[in-house]
């Protein structure tokens, strides 16, 4: 009789019914985690090469060869109105020292290039270089283009 009154049959009825259920997967699926990777990976090398374009300029030719380097430099750029860049951020020419003290990872062992149009102004190229160079930077280099052969 306690039985009919008592939890006996809906309490087992309802650990039956839990116990019943599958267990939850606790396993990580990397398969799709490894395709959205080298998707991401293929994105990235095709548009690394796109990026490197920064302030236009009309660079002069000459016939000295190609420089092979390791790492990146840092770029200096003279545009034909006369206006600096650094990699790709405009800067007055007081400013070109500082920041480039500030981001110099190997100290003035930095290796520099000056980029500068072939409209501009000899003079305002030559101020850049000399700041560069009276602050201690050593490795300044100036970026051309190797000439076309006819």
């Amino acid at each position: 009789m306690g039985m009919s009154i008592g939890s006996g049959s809906k309490g087992g009825g309802r650990r039956g019914r839990r116990g019943s259920r599958k267990a939850l997967v606790s396993e990580i699926n990397v398969t799709p985690f490894v395709d959205v990777v080298l998707v991401l990976l293929i994105i990235f090398m095709v548009a690394a090469p796109m990026m490197t374009v920064g302030v236009p300029i009309d660079l002069p030719q000459t016939q000295a060869g190609a420089m092979t380097s390791e790492n990146q430099p840092i770029t200096v750029s003279v545009n034909p109105e006369g206006e600096i860049y650094l990699q790709e951020t405009a800067i007055p020419i007081e400013e070109v020292v500082p920041k480039l003290q500030a981001i110099a990872t190997t100290g003035y062992n930095e290796r520099i290039f000056v980029r500068a149009d072939t409209a501009a102004t000899y003079g305002i190229v030559m101020q850049v270089m000399a700041r560069i160079s009276s602050a201690g930077f050593t490795n300044i280099g100036l970026v051309t283009l190797q000439e076309q052969q006819n």
